[in-house]
């Protein structure tokens, strides 16, 4: 079910940049709905999205290359409005008549480019000022296309930003989207409302309104729905605002799979009884999930099977309930990006058990409201909706659970043992006043063990490695500095507490290169 048809849009065009989510949050951060598509999206796609904008997006490649990622020039015929980033530039610049070559110096960090034209997409800056810039690219415009003005330079780029105001077609060489450009969001506010003439209406509020608009469009006046909930952040929000649009016509299916934190399943049973007075029913299916993954190592293995499992039991539980054709899912942007190659030169990273991880053939057909929104949108999405704080604020928990922090084979006796440690760190982080500020923090129980010494005795047990991230969207992330009387105090209690565990290391991977779970 796609949402926002109707509403003003700035297409953002991929050619493979690591920003180019950071261009559509930019976007969106001034209140302008973004799409992300590839680079590849037809013409006549185009057309009928009726964007009010084009961003073409940064990328690795050179223009030159061959198989290089291109664009017809006909989009630039469009009368829609473009600005090109970095390889967006240079590609602008090869289509429409100029000359792109390797450059004999490449940039990449800092740099400052001077402002030539203090106006359009520079307006508010000063002419001749020096603006700090972070650049990116190997490739430099040598020639600007016929109409094409030069509006920025550095000295080794000397094209460093060009217009043609006359097409409304605006090319940088550097990364406006990024923090290291301090006036960046400036110039992106400029192009959105100077040159594209956006109006400011993206917002929670409006978004609730049109996708309770949709989902009612959508499930008609008499037909029924269930929700996969979980009770993480994600599919809380997507029951919530999906019971919103059809009430009482809503059946939260919540699965206790063996897989869960401990004390998942009274959590949410108290949340969903207390606050939506949502129908909800909770189904045990502990001995089904493990027999299925008994033997099971391979970690997308397990993931399509927990998918596959996962929707088995919802058309099970939807023939107790009777006409059921609609399943609501919390999934999010990221998971799309990360399992689908939706953006061109994207690549699949892992499958998502509620994206690629799904069957191919189903008997429902999906409601995912939240599939074009980042952790942060939904988490005011959910305030919107008045969901507690405690529930929006709960870190972000793999759909796949416990199976893909459980290295290895995962039988009943390891999750347990995981799961213990898990209670453990997210006690002492709370303790720490640290687990808001935290993205995730977790314990990865592997497949691996070592001898040691407890109680005078030799012991040959498995290694536990703590996770912690830092990140806004999940995209990327960095490792958390944490402080050693706390890493101390969670090796210790897990150590002493924990059965099956001798030994804890800190994982100090940032993604890239690693992902945020281990699987």
């Amino acid at each position: 079910m796609e949402l926002f048809a109707l509403r003003e849009t700035v297409l953002i065009l991929d050619f493979g940049s690591q920003y180019t989510q950071l261009i559509a949050r930019r976007v969106r951060e001034q209140s302008v709905y973004s799409e992300i598509h590839p680079y590849h999206l037809s013409l006549d796609e185009i057309r009928k999205k009726k964007p009010i904008g084009i961003v073409l997006s940064g990328g690795p490649s050179s223009c030159y290359d061959e198989g290089a990622p291109t664009v017809s020039p006909e989009l630039f015929s469009l009368g829609v409005p473009i600005l090109g980033i970095c390889y967006g530039a240079q590609l602008t610049a090869k289509l429409l008549g100029g000359r792109v070559a390797a450059a004999d110096k490449r940039e990449y960090g800092r740099a400052h480019v001077q402002v030539q034209a203090a106006e359009d997409l520079f307006h508010g800056f000063q002419p001749r000022e020096d603006i700090a810039v972070w650049m990116s690219h190997g490739d430099r415009v040598e020639m600007l296309p016929p109409g094409f003005a030069l509006i920025g330079e550095t000295p080794s780029s000397p094209a460093a930003a060009f217009a043609d105001p006359q097409r409304r077609c605006y090319c940088v060489q550097f990364h406006p989207e990024v923090a290291h450009t301090p006036r960046g969001q400036e110039i992106l506010s400029n192009f959105l409302f100077r040159i594209v003439r956006a109006t400011p209406g993206w917002s929670m509020a409006s978004f609730v309104e049109t996708a309770v608009s949709d989902t009612r469009n959508a499930v008609g006046s008499s037909g029924r729905v269930i929700c996969a909930l979980s009770g993480g952040v994600d599919s809380s929000v997507a029951c919530a605002l999906v019971h919103r649009a059809v009430g009482d016509r809503l059946t939260c299916i919540f699965v206790d799979n063996g897989l869960l934190r401990a004390g998942e399943r009274e959590n949410v049973a108290s949340v969903f009884r207390d606050h939506f007075h949502a129908d909800l029913r909770v189904v045990d299916a502990e001995e089904r999930f493990l027999k299925a993954l008994s033997g099971v190592t391979d970690p997308e293995r397990k993931r399509k099977i927990i998918g596959n499992e996962f929707i088995a039991v919802f058309e099970d539980e939807a023939k107790k309930i009777g006409g059921a054709e609609w399943l609501v899912q919390g999934t999010l942007y990221p998971d799309v990006i990360e399992s689908v190659s939706l953006k061109g030169p994207s690549a699949v990273i892992k499958t998502h058990h509620n994206v690629g991880g799904l069957p191919e053939r189903m008997n429902f057909k999906l409601i995912e409201p939240l599939r074009e929104l980042f952790k942060d949108e939904v988490r005011r999405l959910g305030e919107e909706l008045g969901l507690p704080r405690h529930v929006l604020w709960r870190q972000p928990f793999p759909g796949p659970g416990l199976a893909v922090r459980c290295l290895g084979e995962v039988t009943k006796q390891r999750l347990d043992t995981l799961r213990a440690a898990d209670a453990v760190i997210e006690e002492e982080i709370r303790a720490a006043g640290l687990y808001e500020a935290i993205w995730q923090s977790f314990g990865v129980l592997l497949p691996v063990k070592s001898v040691g010494v407890m109680g005078d005795l030799r012991t040959y047990a498995e290694a536990l490695a703590l996770r912690a991230v830092y990140s806004q969207d999940g995209m990327t992330a960095d490792w958390v500095p944490l402080p050693y009387d706390l890493l101390g105090t969670i090796s210790r209690r897990i150590i002493n507490e924990v059965r099956g565990i001798n030994r804890v290391v800190y994982d100090i991977s940032s993604k890239p290169p690693a992902t945020i779970e281990w699987e």
